[in-house]
């Protein structure tokens, strides 16, 4: 499958068939994480991966029962594999205070950075990882912790200091339907020289 076909096909899929990714399959979807962009090969980006019944620690800690029981999307729940993407802001600081990044002034606190670069370089290993997916045949659907961050932190043992972005669920896909977002549209908002240009000839 050649990139515009990954492109085309990608999307957030909510349901599973329960059966665990092909070994190969898995490993090269992770691999792809790390083959993203990284602010000065920081390589500040962890992934805590469970598989099979380890799943059932993280839906035990980000959900209720009740919660569980009425959520929409109940084929979530059969993702064999989730995949937890971790940050180390403080590894950005420690990077750009080396010799050939001090100039920059970065490296005096994570303050300093007007961009959160942590957030971005994370953003990119994700898209790698939900492409890779599509590459390989697989589902996959990125979701947010919201108000579980700190739980799901102490659950998985992740050092204090880390931040944890969001998951993303993994496994052979099962028939499901779009999200309730699905029907927006992907609009065009490119601006051609400057910000009211609409481009040429248009």
């Amino acid at each position: 499958m050649d990139l515009a076909d990954a492109l085309r096909r990608r999307r957030m899929v909510r349901n599973f068939t329960g059966e665990a990714s092909p070994a190969g399959s898995l490993d090269r979807v992770l691999a792809s994480a790390f083959r993203a962009p990284s602010a000065g090969n920081t390589a500040g980006l962890d992934l805590v991966v469970l598989t099979g019944p380890d799943t059932e620690r993280y839906w035990a800690t980000t959900f209720t029962p009740e919660g569980r029981d009425g959520f929409r999307w109940q084929g979530l729940f059969r993702a064999p594999e989730l995949v937890v993407v971790v940050v180390d802001p403080a590894a950005y600081p420690e990077r750009y205070g080396e010799p050939d990044k001090a100039a920059t002034g970065l490296g005096a606190g994570t303050d300093r950075w007007p961009v959160p670069f942590w957030w971005v370089d994370a953003g990119m290993a994700v898209e790698n990882i939900l492409l890779a997916a599509v590459a390989e045949g697989l589902g996959a659907c990125f979701f947010g912790l919201f108000g579980h961050e700190e739980a799901v932190r102490r659950e998985l043992r992740v050092p204090a200091g880390r931040r944890l972005v969001g998951t993303v669920a993994l496994g052979p896909p099962a028939p499901d339907e779009p999200g309730r977002s699905a029907g927006r549209g992907r609009p065009d908002h490119l601006h051609w020289t400057e910000w009211s240009s609409l481009g040429p000839d248009r």
